[in-house]
């Protein structure tokens, strides 16, 4: 599914477009996603202005004047920036049509994505309220993960996913992170020590980092604002690597699954201990 590179790269490349640009129609064709989407939505938007797009975890927050639009790819959703006259295809719900003779699009095949609406601060919204830190802020530290994984014995890598700790590091980017930070996704949280937990935020931030630079990764059928594949997948150290010799040592990338989800690793470069 599109994970926090996707979507801050979804964002980069929307802003530009979208702020500043006036609403004059809104395009609803399948009102029910993951939740439905508000039938009055036509009318709350049409003629105003964009005002700022932001992100919170894998939530995209498109702002005016009047309150917020929350949108999630979910599974396999993207948006698009069209000309407004672009016919609409199979798995395409959901337009925001533009002044400026542009349109969003929102395709989204498996339908788990949303499109809601909020007044006042999107950030309370019940689904942003409890999340925890953004990974690439200043607050994400060593010390904070540190004291957040003190009384937890789960699986390291099944913390670093959880969004109550930290936002948007879904499963590529914590096995790749894990990875560089030498450690085992199957190393109890609690074991974790000080320098370790220093390098795993930095590897986490480097990895994330990359992976916007890159435009993300191909997953399924995400694809930028530019209708562009991300290529983040072309440098995996061991995600989906099973069975193929580490880039580093050689060894034999082995794979596990932890919280029905794969896991993938070094058993010479990460360590347990």
């Amino acid at each position: 599914m599109p994970e926090l590179p996707e979507v801050e790269t979804t964002l980069r490349g929307l802003e530009p477009h979208l702020v500043n640009q006036t609403v004059t129609d809104v395009i609803i064709r399948t009102p029910q996603l993951r939740w439905a989407i508000p039938p009055p939505l036509p009318h709350l938007l049409r003629n105003k202005t964009i005002r700022a797009l932001h992100r919170r975890a894998k939530y995209l927050l498109i702002e005016f004047d009047h309150g917020a639009l929350i949108l999630h790819l979910g599974m396999s959703g993207s948006l698009r920036l069209l000309p407004s006259d672009t016919p609409a295809q199979m798995h395409e719900h959901f337009d925001l049509i533009l002044a400026n003779g542009t349109l969003m699009r929102l395709r989204d095949p498996r339908r788990f994505g949303a499109v809601l609406w909020h007044v006042g601060d999107p950030i309370l919204h019940p689904l942003l309220a409890k999340l925890g830190v953004e990974p690439l802020e200043e607050n994400f530290t060593g010390a904070y993960l540190f004291q957040a994984t003190r009384t937890r014995n789960a699986a390291i890598k099944l913390i670093i996913m959880d969004h109550h700790v930290v936002v948007g590091v879904g499963n590529i980017y914590a096995n790749e992170a894990l990875f560089h930070a030498g450690i085992r996704p199957e190393l109890a949280a609690s074991k974790l020590s000080r320098p370790r937990s220093a390098r795993l935020v930095q590897t986490l931030r480097e990895t994330l980092a990359a992976a916007i630079t890159q435009g993300g990764s191909s997953l399924r059928d995400f694809v930028g604002s530019d209708g562009n594949a991300g290529y983040f997948q072309q440098n995996y150290y061991v995600y989906d690597r099973a069975g193929k010799p580490c880039r580093t040592c050689h060894t034999t990338i082995k794979q596990i699954t932890q919280g029905q989800r794969s896991s993938f690793y070094c058993q010479v470069c990460q360590k347990l201990s």
